[in-house]
């Protein structure tokens, strides 16, 4: 059975032995750690790794510098980020640096081992925290649409593939409603709504809808005055 390999970068020499010891009892994870002030190019290209754990290392930040660079030279790499309870600035530089999750420094071995299968399948656990943060994906959201104003030709080109009133569910499926709140809000059926998010995963080659999202706010693709954002938490118990 091929292992998952995991590169461990973080600052902390204690806390990264003990992560390693812990992911090294897995029999699926193969697992190596280096500070990230060691020559990473020459680690990655030697055993280019399936996911790699990052420590943001405040104040540098220099651990988002390393996410960009590992997702520019090495695109299959599964980028997580290890922090705390990242404020709004810190997410949406999280997001921007291609990471496809962020955990708490204090998660269990148990929570870390699932985290790390799941990226390596595919799944892109920031999108649901994205989603559960209402006021948050609101900031991010704007940031993005300025951050991407100058793009918009190629947005356009990228969204011509959706119809507008897939455009429309999009907008409203990132606001947090569900099928059923959709379905009233454009005053069409439910099983419509649910055929119009069914043809956007595939058309957009998204995992589920919070992924559809993720990728919509990474590109630009939605704008923050497109729908009204809610402003209690987004439930994640959606059907397609």
């Amino acid at each position: 059975m091929d292992k998952i390999v995991v590169a461990l970068v973080d600052k902390q020499a204690l806390f990264r032995i003990g992560v390693h010891y812990a992911l090294s009892q897995q029999p699926d994870i193969e697992v190596f750690h280096t500070s990230p002030d060691q020559n990473l190019a020459a680690l990655t290209e030697a055993i280019p790794p399936d996911v790699m754990l990052l420590d943001i290392d405040y104040p540098s930040l220099r651990g988002l510098d390393i996410a960009r660079e590992i997702v520019r030279r090495y695109p299959a790499t599964r980028i997580i980020i290890l922090t705390s309870d990242p404020d709004d600035e810190q997410l949406l530089e999280i997001v921007k640096s291609g990471a496809v999750a962020y955990l708490d420094r204090n998660i269990t071995a148990e929570e870390l081992t699932g985290a790390i299968r799941q990226v390596f399948h595919g799944e892109y656990l920031i999108s649901e925290s994205l989603l559960a943060k209402p006021r948050v994906s609101e900031y991010i959201l704007r940031q993005f649409q300025s951050l991407y104003g100058t793009h918009k030709r190629t947005a356009d080109t990228i969204t011509a593939i959706l119809t507008e009133r897939e455009k429309q569910v999009l907008n409203h499926v990132a606001a947090g409603n569900s099928n059923k709140q959709i379905a009233s809000i454009l005053e069409i059926s439910e099983q419509t709504i649910k055929n119009h998010v069914s043809n956007i995963l595939r058309k957009l080659n998204a995992n589920d809808r919070t992924h559809a999202v993720f990728l919509a706010v990474r590109h630009g693709w939605i704008m923050a005055g497109d729908s009204r954002l809610p402003t209690h938490p987004v439930t994640q118990q959606h059907s397609y």
